[in-house]
């Protein structure tokens, strides 16, 4: 099949950079998006999204002409669903614009295309909810038209050269889709293409982020196992990472993003009987802000009458994505127990709803009684301590991601409190 024209069903932080590289292939590109203000700022050449390289790479393609816009999908050889999966409150995957996007193709969908679903997805979402769908056109998911599940397995920040360079998993409901996948893919992708089935691939997106989430919740618990036994969760993870087999990853105030903290819900909602663990470690990254919070009041005292400045806001460093972001959960219960918190991150563009925000470090810090470091954005890593004790009373400072060097602080005439620090804790005390 001749791919010359495809239409992407969703244009953020995936589906925009995903429309972009196919562009750039000559490929024609209608970008589908049912926000009208997202589709007027690209329509204006302008992203609405923080990407490396991206607002380029965009521009260049909407010269070219390879990208146009519309709030409906239209006819072309494959269609591409990537759009939010996120999940209700009771943990269930909400997969309504998963299913709004399958609705909107009925009508164009035409013999031999090919569909493909980007959204992570629980297990048989593809075949038995996305397929039964697209089957009210009239034709037949295998037979008539292609069906595929592709996950997108991309790092923000580095979003452009891993859509590129990364392995890439397909997996059709037939042979037949699966190959006509890899046909589309292999237009840009450079790394290895495996070809599976549906579910097999829905599979591999969940289990990647359910590892990472499981092996983060473990770390976050011995950070709680160091505070109560008085030594450096930091320095014991440094120790233990010589052993040869070992790689504990590091502690912080929660997991966030539209991916680890979403994911594995999926599995424990599709089998709930047999993800003890799983559902146990989302329990225990999901409770990480709170014990944050009480990591800080052991620092600080009461927060209760107290402006605290809370730097770093995105669920991890250097991007501008806030969704399920901990930070935000920490500002929260630092409100509900009493405090006034102020919030700074260097890669907020317009304020947020839930917290109270200002545009400068100065701004943020210059009255407080205590500084969170929540976040280890660079530019947040880099503040020089005696800078910031000139701009600010306060001479208390929590570092939750253990970016900021102690003797500086230190030096500086703060005391530094850290996560995971029980050590420091236990000395103090002793003193």
């Amino acid at each position: 099949m001749q791919f010359h024209r495809i239409c992407i069903m969703g244009l953020g932080y995936i589906g925009l950079p995903t429309a972009c590289m196919f562009a750039s292939q000559g490929i024609h590109v209608v970008g589908v998006d049912i926000n009208s203000d997202v589709l007027e700022q690209l329509s204006q050449g302008k992203i609405h999204i923080h990407e490396p390289g991206l607002a380029e790479f965009f521009h260049e393609n909407v010269v070219k002409g390879t990208i146009t816009f519309s709030h409906k999908p239209e006819p072309a050889a494959a269609f591409i669903i990537a759009v939010p999966t996120p999940f209700y409150g009771d943990k269930k995957a909400d997969l309504t614009a998963v299913k709004a996007a399958a609705e909107s193709i009925v009508s164009v969908l035409a013999k031999n295309n090919l569909v493909v679903l980007e959204s992570t997805s629980p297990p048989e979402t593809t075949a038995k909810i996305v397929a039964p769908i697209l089957e009210k056109s009239g034709l037949k998911a295998g037979q008539d038209f292609h069906l595929v599940y592709s996950p997108e397995r991309v790092l923000p920040g580095k979003i452009l050269q891993e859509l590129v360079h990364n392995d890439r998993v397909i997996g059709g409901i037939t042979a037949a889709s699966a190959e006509q996948g890899k046909a589309l893919y292999s237009t840009f992708v450079k790394g290895q293409i495996f070809l599976t089935d549906a579910v097999t691939a829905e599979m591999v997106k969940l289990m990647e982020n359910t590892y990472r989430d499981v092996n983060i919740a473990l770390a976050n618990e011995f950070s709680r196992l160091a505070e109560r036994f008085g030594v450096d969760a930091w320095e014991v993870i440094k120790i233990a990472n010589h052993h040869p087999r070992v790689s504990i990853l590091n502690p912080g105030p929660g997991v966030g993003g539209h991916c680890i903290s979403v994911d594995p819900w999926f599995l424990v909602e599709a089998a709930p009987d047999i993800t003890p663990l799983i559902k146990t470690a989302r329990q225990v990254n999901d409770s990480q802000p709170e014990f944050v919070v009480e990591t800080v009041k052991q620092a600080i005292g009461s927060p209760h009458g107290k402006h605290i400045a809370l730097l770093g806001l995105a669920y991890k460093p250097n991007v501008d994505d806030f969704r399920e972001s901990p930070s935000m959960e920490i500002a929260r219960l630092l409100e509900v127990s009493g405090a006034s918190v102020t919030c700074f991150d260097p890669y907020l563009q317009k304020p947020l709803n839930l917290v109270h925000t200002v545009s400068n470090l100065a701004e943020a810090i210059c009255d407080c009684d205590a500084i969170i470091l929540a976040v280890a954005h660079q530019e947040l890593l880099a503040i020089d301590p005696h800078a910031a004790a000139g701009l600010t009373s306060s001479r208390l400072a929590v570092d939750l991601v253990n970016g900021w060097p102690d003797e500086s602080w230190k030096d500086a005439g703060f005391h530094l409190a850290r996560l995971g620090d029980g050590k420091n804790k236990r000395q103090a005390g002793a003193q």
